[in-house]
């Protein structure tokens, strides 16, 4: 009746134990149940950089709030002193430092803003401040830092609630306007290319071949000499 070609090639011949099926939808069905998982249960992924900093943080905030840093803490600068970093790795940090430049760019004094991600000195320079009454843990910083008149202000928190309250309008009354807080030379950054290595932090001679800048910091960069006499001659 039907053409042999046309016969199942199935027929006449005996079935194999081990695999059978009559129609595509069976192949698909086995194929399924071979890629299902097995039960044991998965590792978890490690975490990205972001959530690990994210996490870190977190963890810093806490133990600020567990270890405050006393109010009478103080520093030689009798202005405006800002340790914060302009790095957006940890969102929440990048607008508390955001938020805590503009409220005092607002009252249009001088300010010394010290990005702790331009210049490695920063840091180490604020560890030693916090260290100092801390010993804790003198590494568990969280930004942004605020002193006034060489005392401590506090973090972002503190420096919204006496902008709030008017208090902070009270402490830098009597600091000496200026007209504008931005620096057409740096462009805002307070820093520059070094002029001696041209940026590289390395200088070559004769006799000692390439040495290390001492005019710069290790990116390069030199505080800005339009928009920081001001602020040297604080310290």
């Amino acid at each position: 009746m039907w053409p042999d070609w046309l016969r199942s090639p199935s027929r006449g011949h005996p079935r194999s134990k081990s695999f059978s099926c009559s129609s595509f939808k069976d192949i698909q069905s086995i194929l399924t149940e071979d890629s299902e998982p097995e039960s044991e249960p998965r590792s978890p992924r490690s975490p990205s950089v972001f959530h690990r900093v994210r996490i870190s943080a977190s963890v810093l905030r806490s133990w600020a709030h567990k270890n405050p840093i006393p109010s009478s803490l103080r520093i030689p600068n009798q202005g405006i002193v800002v340790y914060f970093t302009s790095l957006r790795v940890v969102r929440r940090t990048y607008e508390d430092c955001r938020t805590v430049r503009s409220i005092l760019r607002g009252f249009r004094v001088p300010i010394d803003e010290r990005d702790l991600s331009m210049d490695n000195k920063f840091l180490d320079e604020l560890q030693g401040i916090i260290g100092g009454c801390n010993n804790n843990n003198s590494r568990s910083l969280s930004l942004p830092r605020v002193f006034i008149g060489g005392r401590y202000m506090g973090g972002a928190e503190e420096i919204k609630r006496m902008n709030e309250t008017g208090e902070l309008l009270q402490l830098i009354s009597g600091l000496q306007l200026v007209g504008s807080t931005f620096c057409d030379f740096c462009g805002g950054l307070r820093f520059i290319l070094c002029e001696e290595c041209s940026g590289s932090h390395k200088i070559y001679t004769e006799k000692y071949g390439f040495r290390s800048c001492t005019a710069c910091n290790v990116n390069g960069l030199i505080r800005c000499p339009s928009c920081c006499p001001v602020l040297r001659r604080c310290t």
